[in-house]
């Protein structure tokens, strides 16, 4: 085989190489840390699972790897729940701000990469987790707070 030869396998080699390069992180599911809280706050994040709705903000339900009952995804990562999580630092900030959703108070964490809300008053601390175009628009609690009030009690 002469060098001329060889060339358009060498070429065709790199281009497989970027095509599956450009695949690989497009068809990859998004993934979540998964909370490993006490058995109690575990059975109330299964119980919250089961009474999450199938679409949030009109993104239908795509859980994160690894697949768990104490997570919970919508959207291509657009939004982002986990039960169980610690108790957020900001949390004892006397300035930090927070929301009231349908009878469910939230802490507001504003991030680059957008917000991140997490229960107050709660047995069990909720996070969800909402992309960049969420930055200003916490209508997702919407959906979300009628399950978390249904299934995880409040302490107050």
């Amino acid at each position: 085989m002469t060098s001329f030869d060889r060339r358009p396998l060498v070429l065709s080699a790199a281009a497989l190489l970027v095509a599956a390069a450009g695949c690989s992180s497009s068809d990859a599911s998004a993934s979540a840390a998964v909370p490993s809280p006490p058995a109690g706050e575990a059975a109330l994040c299964r119980a919250l699972d089961r009474a999450l709705p199938p679409s949030v903000a009109g993104q239908e339900r795509n859980d994160p790897e690894p697949a768990s009952e104490l997570t919970a995804g919508w959207g291509d990562a657009a939004i982002v729940l986990r039960c169980g999580v610690p108790r957020p630092e900001r949390m004892s900030d006397p300035q930090a701000q927070g929301v009231e959703v349908n009878g469910v108070n939230w802490l507001l964490e504003e991030r680059e990469t957008g917000p991140r809300f997490t229960t107050t008053y709660r047995e069990t601390y909720v996070e969800v987790t909402l992309a960049e175009q969420y930055m200003h628009d916490a209508s997702p609690l919407t959906d979300l707070a009628g399950p978390v009030e249904k299934t995880v009690p409040a302490t107050l």
